[in-house]
């Protein structure tokens, strides 16, 4: 029997973490590459989906890399505070700034909801710290110079995504200022300070990596959406909604929100729908990184579920809009 008199008992399994789904799925790529590729081989259809899949990966990989490096740094070095001091005092001006501060701080949206949250706790507007929310991941240079690789010959499409989306960011910024109330976020900040003990590179290494597996797995997924989409869409489908541009805008909205990729790498996967025009392909690049289903469920938990049942929503509106009239201005409606 067990003495009454001992301690609980101390459960010694190892904890499973995400770099060892990891580890384990590049050692079974390794050792069944070769099967699996004469498997691939020995389909057409099989083969041209690798193909999309790839060229997807291969290309957005770089970016994201460096996105999530830079935002590595940014979580070591880089505090909150920083921003605080040039904000300036009056609410509307201040989302002006925190709009375009998000061109100086690249990095993706999963950051950027921590960051901003702790922005509002250090008395930073709740518009402005949303404001920043909104385009700190969808105009920073990592963001922009992919979209620009992505869309070559295209860059009218680097100049549309970055209006619309701050104009996204400013717009939602501004409604909060003249709507907003702060009994809507409910959720309480967790003391997420940093660690007095852990090293600065510690902190960089530790936020790089987790960043890149997260990211990295959203890339994963929307390289093989677009890749099936290519396989099992059958192609009248796509010329139907190329001729049916408001259709084809509110079906690539809705996609945006569904498959929550990156934004670092989602201007590969949004310029391998080639069969679609430019302006609901803006309309994906533009409402993705502003809300999608991975970015609800973050905000639940910084903000609160009653926030993210009257922001997502009207966010959604409000980029389709705003990516709409930038694209047809800029873009038009090809």
């Amino acid at each position: 029997m067990r003495d009454a008199n001992a301690g609980p008992r101390t459960s010694t399994r190892p904890a499973v973490s995400s770099m060892h789904v990891f580890a384990t799925l590049l050692v079974l790529g390794i050792v069944f590459g070769p099967d699996l590729a004469r498997w691939v081989d020995s389909s057409p259809t099989l083969r041209t989906g690798a193909t999309v899949f790839t060229g997807i990966f291969v290309q957005a990989t770089p970016f994201l890399v460096l996105g999530v490096l830079v935002s590595g740094g940014i979580a070591a070095f880089v505090s909150p505070a920083v921003l605080q001091k040039v904000v300036p005092k009056n609410e509307t001006a201040a989302v002006g700034v925190s709009g375009l501060a998000g061109m100086a701080l690249p990095g993706c949206e999963c950051g950027a909801v921590p960051v901003s949250r702790r922005l509002m706790d250090q008395g930073v507007p709740t518009s402005a710290a949303l404001a920043f929310l909104l385009s700190a991941p969808a105009i920073n240079p990592v963001v922009l110079v992919s979209t620009a690789v992505a869309f070559p010959g295209e860059p009218e499409m680097v100049l549309a995504r970055f209006l619309g989306s701050l104009a996204t960011a400013l717009v939602m910024g501004w409604l909060w200022t003249r709507f907003g109330k702060a009994e809507w976020i409910t959720a309480r900040l967790a003391d997420r300070g940093h660690d007095h003990g852990t090293s600065t590179w510690a902190t960089f290494r530790e936020s790089a990596r987790a960043d890149l597996l997260q990211a990295g797995a959203f890339l994963v997924f929307g390289a093989a959406a677009a890749a099936l989409l290519h396989l099992v869409i059958p192609d009248w489908v796509f010329e139907h909604l190329a001729g049916q541009v408001m259709l084809s805008i509110l079906v690539m909205a809705v996609l945006a929100v569904v498959l929550a990729l990156c934004s670092e790498a989602d201007a590969f996967v949004a310029a391998s729908m080639s069969m679609l025009p430019l302006l609901p392909r803006l309309v994906f690049l533009v409402v993705g990184p502003a809300v999608d289903v991975k970015l609800m469920a973050m905000q639940a938990g910084s903000f609160g579920r009653g926030f993210v049942a009257r922001f997502a929503p009207l966010t959604f509106v409000v980029a389709i809009v705003c990516a709409s009239v930038c694209g047809y201005l800029v873009v038009g409606p090809r």
